[in-house]
């Protein structure tokens, strides 16, 4: 099965987060669009996806939508990755013995980026490194915010345009 596609119904869920609090993705949904971001510690394109993810944290924060990470490794090893890509944003852990959350939104390589629409629908499902969808993504949160969209990435930057996960 491949990930979910745009005009899927995100499946809900309820997951811990790293801070130990509870997440469930139908509460969040009342209070705005969320970015799901699917990924695992040893992923390079993880590794080089996750620092732009930051940025769109840093560029919108909280205003309308959110960025949560979800995890499929251990606290340790994701607390690692956290402090190593410098994310900020909310963390999930997914069960590591059964991927419940993965394997409900139908992935098959990380990183998957989803951005689910306030009432649940798929708008955006990018599996890998796809620099447009990232900028799609950054499109939908500043509407979300109701503020221009930010530059996310930065004059003579090279970035690339496509990685496989």
């Amino acid at each position: 099965m491949a990930a979910l596609t745009v005009g899927a119904k995100a499946p809900d869920f309820e997951l811990k987060a790293m801070d130990g609090e509870r997440f469930v993705l139908r509460e969040e949904l009342a209070r705005g669009p969320v970015a799901l971001a699917f990924f695992k510690a040893s992923c390079p394109t993880c590794q080089y996806a996750f620092p732009f993810l930051e940025r769109l944290e840093r560029a919108y924060g909280h205003r309308g939508a959110r960025i949560i990470g979800v995890s499929q490794n251990d606290p340790k090893q994701t607390a690692a990755f956290t402090k190593e890509f410098g994310v900020t944003f909310p963390v999930l852990l997914d069960d590591t013995d059964t991927y419940p959350v993965s394997n409900a939104y139908g992935l098959t390589n990380v990183p998957t980026v989803f951005w689910i629409a306030q009432n649940g629908d798929i708008e955006v499902s990018s599996v890998g490194w796809l620099k447009a969808d990232f900028e799609r993504v950054s499109r939908k949160m500043a509407e979300s915010a109701k503020t221009a969209p930010a530059a996310l990435f930065k004059p003579g930057e090279d970035v690339r345009d496509f990685q496989a996960g």
